[in-house]
């Protein structure tokens, strides 16, 4: 299928792709403690998985090593004082940095960025509650979806060629307009304030920063997809990359002021 000489082959898988996930998410979302945190970890040790093997194509054991490392981490800093979060965090990027000897600069960022990310999700969903998170997912999903078919359709400008040539301003701005969009439907169905849209749109630019960040790492390394687990999608690091950048982005800003909790 194309639309104004686009190709949408890859349409198909990222729907099914996208279907699946979106059910398990749903599940392990909504169930939350136990079950969350061991989803988080299981995708946090996949995605240093492929940042490994990205970087250090010829180190698969340490690759596995590093995975595992990261989520004990990410499960025993549950149940630790706040005050070693961040340094528990930190072990397996620098440990996993002293295995690769490769690109040891790029590793240590984003292999630290991916742990504090999963730690996050996991505290976001334990602080925050259910529906804060959801509005977190929706609000970058619906980036990422409107991103696709408004970049796809409309065309035009490209956003950053050097580092990300497919992303143009069109599915960019696309992208911010679905987060107002969905910030609209939580001001209707909570009782957040009106600053929940430039939120929501500030937080939108945050994972398409996510999105750029990752692919100027696959740029770099010369590949196409961090891996090739999901059809359509490419790898874990692909699909995450977006909330990635949307959740640091919350976590620094809870840091700074106060984040209200959503209630319906």
């Amino acid at each position: 299928m194309k639309w104004r000489g686009r190709s949408w082959e890859d349409l198909r898988p990222r729907v099914i792709t996208s279907a699946v996930l979106t059910t398990v998410g749903v599940v392990v979302v909504y169930a939350g403690g136990t079950l969350f945190a061991l989803a988080a970890a299981v995708a946090v040790a996949v995605m240093l998985w492929e940042l490994s093997t990205m970087l250090a194509p010829s180190k698969g054991s340490e690759a596995l090593q590093i995975a595992l490392l990261g989520a004990a981490a990410l499960l025993l800093a549950r149940f630790l004082p706040p005050i070693f979060t961040l340094p528990l965090l930190a072990a397996p990027a620098i440990v996993g940095a002293s295995l690769l000897k490769k690109h040891i600069a790029i590793f240590l960022g984003f292999g630290f960025a991916t742990l504090v990310f999963g730690h996050g999700m996991v505290w976001a969903r334990e602080v925050h509650g259910l529906v804060w998170l959801l509005w977190l997912i929706f609000t970058i999903v619906a980036t990422d979806v409107a991103g696709y078919f408004g970049g796809r359709s409309l065309g035009g400008p490209k956003f950053w060629p050097a580092v990300s040539p497919k992303k143009t301003w069109s599915g960019v701005v696309c992208g911010w307009i679905a987060a107002a969009l969905v910030s609209l439907i939580f001001l209707r169905i909570t009782d957040a304030g009106r600053d929940l849209i430039w939120i929501s749109v500030l937080l939108s630019f945050a994972s398409q920063l996510g999105d750029i960040a990752e692919s100027a790492v696959k740029r770099k390394m010369n590949v196409k997809d961090s891996s090739n687990l999901l059809p359509g999608h490419g790898g874990l690091l692909d699909r995450f990359d977006g909330l990635m950048g949307g959740a640091l982005f919350m976590l620094l800003v809870a840091q700074i002021v106060d984040v209200p909790d959503l209630i319906l």
